[in-house]
């Protein structure tokens, strides 16, 4: 069973950075799907980004393309979310899933995810 636990949420100005942390236990980074995404307060979840299968390929959401990034550590078995130039549109819970046999169609479809972590509230004030 994959447990994944998120951290690095918090308040943080317009125009500021912020690195969000995905712990992974009981589940492999080298060839699972790995992906962001984001929920603002009262709208459906949405796709930020994916490593597709262990990072062969990478994908980004329109909204956030140059300014965020992706990323994974192996040894740590931790995924990681840069964030630069935030705005206040990027507030959100911030979630980590893990899907173990993803397809290009649906890297983006939050139904297709297996595991998800608790979520971290990221606050972009203006």
């Amino acid at each position: 069973q994959v447990q994944l636990a998120e951290s690095g949420g918090g308040l943080v100005q317009a125009g500021g950075s912020r690195r969000l942390s995905c712990v992974a236990s009981g589940g492999t980074l080298r060839t699972y799907t790995m992906a962001w995404f984001r929920q603002p307060l009262g709208k459906e979840r949405e796709f930020v980004a994916a490593l597709f299968r262990g990072g062969t390929h990478t994908y980004y959401a329109d909204s956030v393309k140059g300014r965020f990034t992706i990323s994974k550590d192996n040894a740590l078995n931790t995924v990681f979310l840069q964030m630069n130039n935030l705005k206040p549109e990027d507030t959100a819970v911030y979630y980590c899933a893990f899907d173990r046999g993803a397809i290009l169609s649906t890297v983006r479809d939050p139904k297709a995810y297996d595991y998800w972590g608790q979520g971290t509230q990221v606050t972009v004030s203006s």
